[in-house]
């Protein structure tokens, strides 16, 4: 059985619209929170997510 987990905001720690398995790597991830309506790279790798240079992204309007 594959185990999924939904990815939250790391700006504001809510459910975005994705989920990911544990078998799911994913590189410079453009993750985009529908609430906060914020963006951040991220990296996912067996679970784990890493945000890469919050700061330099820009919000979309």
């Amino acid at each position: 059985m594959n185990i999924t987990e939904w990815v939250r905001c790391p700006v504001c720690g809510n459910k975005t619209r994705l989920q990911i398995r544990a078998d799911t790597e994913l590189k410079n991830f453009p993750l985009y929170c529908p609430k906060c309506r914020q963006e951040s790279l991220i990296d996912a790798k067996d679970l784990q997510v890493t945000v890469i240079k919050e700061n330099a992204v820009k919000t979309q309007s």
